[in-house]
């Protein structure tokens, strides 16, 4: 009784068990599960009813169309209804976020398949709205990073919407709907290997997948203290969720240059553009001259990671601060010629040099939007993306991973990175999940996401059937693939564009639809989903065909 107590205040959980509520929509959506089945004429008692997962890989807006149109054809073969799960990574969960704007989206799919592709065909967010969302983040909670950024700024031109509800805003208008599991991983533990980098985010839970560490989501964000809460922190919006989701530029060693480059235009576009946002430097002379030297401090970091000698911006910052100060010797900012030869070297000489001039320019000036600019180039020096409150710091429990107790923070970015389809958020034992059904969206190998996790499972014990496959389905891929295994899941693994639905001109589709391109015309959006749901069409007989051996699999067991 102690502890289901104290678990209502917001405590951590550390258990390899379900949480209660989702121990609960488990029971009924088994039920729904088991009436579907019987429509279908798949036959089965209740005890043989499998979990199913549907998992949906990465790729941008790629993912966010093609997923959409998946279900719809899965809705309309009557097999939507018998999936238990949808877990997505990047791309997938800015479809998984419109969905979850509409309660029982599953009982009307065309409707609002309708109104996403009208609001994706639309106009863009304007930037007035996209600084108000931005000046919003910055001030309302603890702890600001690129992330913060990126949803206001980037995630918006893609979804066309500012989405403000939570997870937890509408964790019960779904009771017809499949659970849906967001995933990203902790960057930490991606880059020391120590400890489980698997991270999974639904509307009950937030936590990691195979350590069985969790706190409930409403809560994700708020500083914790030996498993209490000790600071509350606003849970964070379906938007800031897509963009921590979908931050696959948050991989430093090929896209600081970008993001750089990007943070440059975001400032030029702001002075430029008539949003009122600005007024405060605009009829301020030295706050104009501030924003000056942090226009040129965005170019020296540009500069440095090309590999230009710097010297010339170096001294139009010390310039323009002398005037602004009246007095050179206030400046200590260390001096020293670059060995540009040097990559390493010279990045960590630009970090500490960006911190410290914007740490001497928030020493003049701490105004909106002016303050904001000087953390978004912090940021980006320091690198900082999805950076949370550790909500396992100073706790004592043995079966942790050190690094997981003695962090104050954590960084928290796309699953993308380490493996572009969420199949452990559905590998976890106490799911006892039976058939997965894997869409791959990647733009690159449509094998690598399950014979990577073939391999990660197999270091780690975890059952996962071995994936073999022919040598001309790598160049020439089908649109149905299953790998089945003894005492592990069975696996259906279908890549997007493949010689069924795409012929001869399969390299064709994958060069139209780029993981980073500009939002699809409407025309774009048609025509993708015509391919995307082929792979569900054509297939369907097979589907029902996998779920009935599972079931017969379920049964020789008993």
């Amino acid at each position: 009784m102690e502890e289901s107590k104290s678990l209502e205040e917001d405590e951590v959980r550390i258990q390899h068990s379900l949480n209660k509520k989702e121990q609960e929509f488990v029971a009924k959506r088994r039920e729904a599960v088991f009436q579907s089945l019987q429509k279908l004429k798949i036959h089965c008692n209740q005890n043989e009813v499998p979990n199913i997962a549907l998992l949906s890989s990465g790729g941008g807006q790629r993912a966010m169309v093609g997923l959409l149109e998946t279900l719809v054809q899965l809705k309309k073969a009557g097999l939507l209804d018998c999936i238990l799960y949808l877990s997505g990574v990047s791309g997938s969960t800015w479809c998984m976020a419109s969905l979850d704007q509409e309660p029982d989206w599953s009982t009307k799919l065309e409707t609002v398949k309708d109104k996403i592709i009208k609001r994706l065909s639309g106009p863009r967010v304007s930037l007035t709205d996209a600084l108000n969302k931005l000046k919003k983040y910055y001030y309302e909670k603890d702890i600001f990073s690129l992330t913060d950024v990126w949803a206001a700024m980037a995630i918006t031109e893609y979804v066309k919407e500012i989405d403000e509800h939570t997870l937890t805003d509408q964790q019960d208008q779904h009771d017809k709907d499949p659970l849906l599991i967001y995933t990203v991983i902790d960057v930490q533990c991606k880059q020391c290997r120590d400890g489980d980098p698997w991270f999974e985010i639904s509307p009950y839970e937030s936590g990691y997948s195979l350590t069985g560490a969790f706190v409930k989501t409403s809560s994700f964000g708020s500083q914790f203290d030996k498993g209490r809460k000790i600071k509350n922190q606003p849970e964070m919006d379906m938007l800031y969720l897509q963009a921590l989701c979908g931050s696959s530029f948050a991989d430093g060693e090929e896209n600081e240059i970008f993001i750089w480059k990007q943070i440059r235009d975001f400032f030029n576009l702001s002075l430029k553009t008539n949003t009122g946002m600005f007024e405060e430097i605009e009829k301020d002379s030295k706050a104009e001259k501030c924003f000056q030297v942090l226009m040129y401090l965005t170019d020296m970091n540009l500069s440095v990671l090309n590999g230009v000698d710097p010297f010339a911006l170096d001294q139009s910052i010390r310039t323009n601060l002398n005037e602004l100060t009246g007095d050179k010797h206030q400046l200590d900012f260390q001096v020293q010629k670059l060995d540009l030869a040097d990559k390493e070297a010279a990045k960590l000489y630009m970090k500490k040099y960006t911190i410290d001039v914007c740490n001497y320019l928030n020493s003049w000036f701490s105004v909106w939007p002016f303050d904001v600019c000087l953390s978004i180039c912090r940021c980006a020096a320091l690198w900082i993306w999805g950076r949370k409150y550790d909500f396992l710091h100073n706790m004592t429990d043995k079966t942790m991973p050190a690094a997981l107790l003695e962090s104050e923070t954590r960084d928290y970015i796309d699953a993308g990175l380490l493996l572009n389809s969420p199949y452990f958020s559905v590998l976890r034992k106490e799911r006892n999940i039976d058939l997965i059904i894997s869409l791959d969206f990647s733009e690159g190998d449509s094998f690598v996401t399950v014979k990577e996790t073939a391999h990660m499972c197999k270091k780690q014990n975890i059952p996962f059937p071995e994936v073999n496959l022919p040598n001309q389905d790598v160049t020439k891929r089908k649109d149905f693939y299953v790998f089945k295994g003894r005492n592990a899941p069975t696996v259906i693994h279908i890549p997007l564009f493949n010689v069924c639905n795409c012929q001869d001109e399969v390299q064709t589709w994958r060069n139209k639809y780029s993981t980073c391109q500009s939002s699809y015309s409407a025309e774009m959006i048609t025509d993708l989903m015509k391919v995307a749901g082929e792979n569900i069409s054509n297939n369907k007989e097979k589907l029902k065909e996998q779920i009935q051996a599972v079931i017969e699999k379920k049964r020789s067991r008993r």
